[in-house]
């Protein structure tokens, strides 16, 4: 590794599987401290016995204010400033537009955009000049698919927030910016409501345009997340960074 992280610390959430969990592990070899937030304890024990000194493990919910106000205080009373934010919770269900009600919207955007932005208003205060803030987006801000028309708005407004974010938070040296992940195997993948043939046959017609021929890993995003987060992205404000095996292109 080239330890293009050294000293710099950094918070993520949704950080106990799949692509947050990945974050963490590429930071910590590239010279980070992280502090791990999700709701799950037992996987974030795990996470920081793995890493010790490396990995603060804060458990709680990004929908419910008293756990990320505590995930501030625990950040601020265990490493200080920090340098790197990457607000990564996320849910996705399959919801056919005609089931689309208020209540739908809001488990997803509740996560999706309310958690993150959240967590990035609370963070503010504590993010040292130079710092960064990274959201993940999705592929699907540039394309449809039946079912996730929740999902996909709740990421597109996430975006919007990141570009206008970029421009507000510039003055104060911090960059700001996203990660727009493709098809990517993880957790997220089986948890989305659909029956399993019928979540093998979407998988199918998925991989079918996807150059590599498969799903992406979670390590594809984690390098990118590391890139964005280093000196080398200095001149990236409000980009979103897409990773999907060339799904997009067509």
């Amino acid at each position: 590794m080239q330890h293009r992280l050294q000293g710099k610390v950094a918070v993520v959430t949704g950080a106990s599987s799949g692509i947050g969990r990945a974050i963490v592990t590429r930071y910590v070899a590239e010279g980070a401290r992280v502090v791990a937030f999700a709701r799950n304890a037992e996987a974030l024990a795990e996470l920081a016995a793995a890493h010790p000194g490396q990995v603060v493990a804060v458990a709680g919910d990004v929908t419910r204010q008293e756990d990320l106000q505590r995930l501030v205080e625990e950040t601020a009373r265990q490493v200080g400033k920090i340098d790197i934010l990457v607000p990564n919770a996320g849910i996705a269900r399959v919801v056919p537009f005609a089931d689309s009600s208020a209540e739908a919207f809001n488990t997803q955007f509740s996560v999706n955009l309310f958690g993150a932005a959240e967590t990035a208003r609370l963070f503010l205060p504590h993010i040292r000049p130079g710092g960064t803030i990274q959201f993940i987006t999705t592929f699907l801000t540039q394309v449809g698919f039946p079912g996730l028309a929740i999902y996909s708005a709740s990421k597109a407004a996430l975006k919007s927030l990141s570009q206008t974010l970029a421009a507000e938070l510039a003055p104060r040296g911090i960059r700001v910016n996203c990660i727009a992940p493709g098809p990517i195997g993880t957790p997220l993948w089986g948890t989305v409501g659909l029956p399993p043939e019928v979540l093998g046959q979407v998988a199918e017609q998925v991989t079918a345009r996807l150059i590599p021929g498969e799903f992406g890993q979670p390590d594809d995003i984690a390098e990118t997340s590391v890139f964005l987060a280093s000196d080398a992205a200095k001149n990236i404000y409000g980009q979103e960074i897409v990773v999907d095996g060339g799904y997009t292109i067509g």
